[in-house]
């Protein structure tokens, strides 16, 4: 089956709580700035820069930034675990004969340490897009569905004509997912592979 099907990494593929969580708190350590890690956690979904925005000045986010993605793998790969039915949401979509990409904001270099780390072998990955850019990524691969735990991946999806898949396993419940324009909400990505196969045998017939 010519099916490509991309999903979100962080609270969506992976819980990168514990591991952003130590980043910051590295970061904050060494440039004695203080970053409420706990709160920070509690927002995941856009860009770096709009969260170091709450506890740095304008001109020192760039440079802050790049420091924080040099700490991160140090810091962030290892505490941070798949999501339940992560794993097997890839591969249900491979299984199919279909290609799984992963579609994040997030440092690509980083996120492609996360999934080698956790044995998640998607057929690509794009980062440094959010919210409405992802349209760029998924629709250059051909994406019919897009998977993500927040209203911008919502957007993303929507922007691009792709089917938005939705899990409340990040900081937007369903209620939001669904006022955004999500077509699917689902639990979480465990009953991923169920409702793909229901989603292939609706599309053959």
């Amino acid at each position: 089956m010519n099916l490509t099907v991309g999903f979100d990494l962080d609270m969506t593929l992976i819980d990168s709580r514990p591991g952003i969580k130590a980043a910051y708190q590295a970061l904050s350590a060494e440039t004695g700035t203080f970053i409420d890690a706990d709160l920070a956690i509690t927002r995941l979904g856009p860009p770096l820069e709009q969260e170091l925005a709450h506890w740095f000045e304008d001109e020192r986010i760039q440079e802050m930034g790049d420091r924080y993605r040099e700490m991160y793998p140090t810091h962030a790969i290892a505490p941070t675990p798949a999501m339940p039915g992560a794993r097997e949401a890839v591969d249900a979509v491979q299984a199919l004969g279909g290609r799984a990409i992963v579609v994040t904001a997030k440092h690509e270099p980083n996120a492609k340490l996360h999934l080698a780390h956790l044995g998640i072998e998607p057929d690509a990955v794009i980062g440094w897009l959010w919210a409405e850019a992802k349209a760029e990524a998924l629709r250059e691969h051909g994406a019919a569905v897009y998977v993500g735990d927040h209203t911008g991946d919502v957007r993303g999806a929507r922007t691009a004509g792709a089917l938005s898949v939705a899990v409340p396993t990040g900081p937007c419940d369903e209620a939001e997912l669904r006022a955004e324009g999500a077509d699917v909400v689902l639990t979480d990505l465990t009953v991923f592979p169920e409702w793909l196969m229901d989603y292939a045998a609706a599309s053959r017939a």
